[in-house]
């Protein structure tokens, strides 16, 4: 078995045609439960001229690439800075995830500066991002029956309940697991069971676990409702003279 995250990924950020910013690990891996045949998902930022952007043509805001490297299917997606920052006052928890992940492949002046404005945007409407996601990733379980999606339906659940506590993004299921009182207790061995097999299917009560993801849901609620985040975001002003800065030097 290969460990995908010892694989040199540098070369993979030389090659892009425009400055990346960042790039980290997401995905399983930042969760915590990666299969033995678990693609791995880059995520960026990448910096477009500024041509790019006040030319008649749409820039290329967004770019994607899928790829086998060394027998590891890799999946690189990388949004320009100003979509990105856009992203993040849009409350979404998942582009939080991608910056402030602790598997770097890449990282930069601007990424530090970046993550350091990440707190600033955080507000108490994130949970409706996380609740949302819960809520797909269920329907998706009940309809596959796979142990992933489940693990997703709780993974989200716990980050969006700690966030809310705690205000620290925190998307590694083990982690939290240990850090929510509320989470379930045979986690740590449907963590086990999805590291054989990306796609396997549950071995668990469906009853048993339906009762515990409606009491996460309420425990959110209950979470948001007394959370000290504040209802809006704090760093609009910053993000936007950082995104003016970083295009004007790049």
């Amino acid at each position: 078995m290969i460990d995908a995250l010892a694989l040199d990924l540098a070369p993979v950020v030389a090659e892009q045609p425009d400055p990346v910013l960042f790039a980290t690990v997401s995905g399983a891996h930042l969760y915590g439960f990666p299969s033995r045949d678990s693609d791995v998902d880059l995520r960026g930022v990448h910096l477009l001229p500024a041509a790019d952007l006040v030319g008649l043509r749409e820039p290329e805001e967004t770019r994607s690439r899928m790829w086998v490297r060394d027998g590891v299917e890799m999946d690189l997606v990388t949004h320009d800075l100003r979509k990105f920052v856009r992203l993040m006052l849009r409350r979404n928890g998942y582009v939080l995830e991608q910056l402030l992940s602790p598997l770097v492949v890449h990282a930069s002046e601007a990424h530090r500066e970046l993550a350091a404005l990440a707190p600033g945007v955080l507000t108490g409407h994130h949970a409706h991002h996380y609740r949302g996601f819960a809520r797909t990733q269920w329907r998706l379980f009940e309809r596959t029956g796979e142990l992933k999606p489940l693990l997703y339906t709780f993974r989200v659940l716990l980050t969006g309940i700690h966030l809310m506590r705690s205000g620290e993004v925190q998307a590694h299921l083990p982690t939290l697991a240990g850090q929510v009182a509320e989470a379930p207790g045979y986690l740590p061995e449907l963590i086990e069971a999805k590291a054989e097999r990306e796609h396997g299917t549950a071995d668990v009560g469906h009853a048993r676990v339906r009762a515990d993801v409606e009491r996460l849901h309420t425990v959110l609620d209950a979470a948001q409702e007394a959370s000290a985040l504040p209802g809006a975001p704090s760093a609009h002003d910053a993000l936007h003279a950082f995104v003016v800065r970083a295009r004007l030097e790049g």
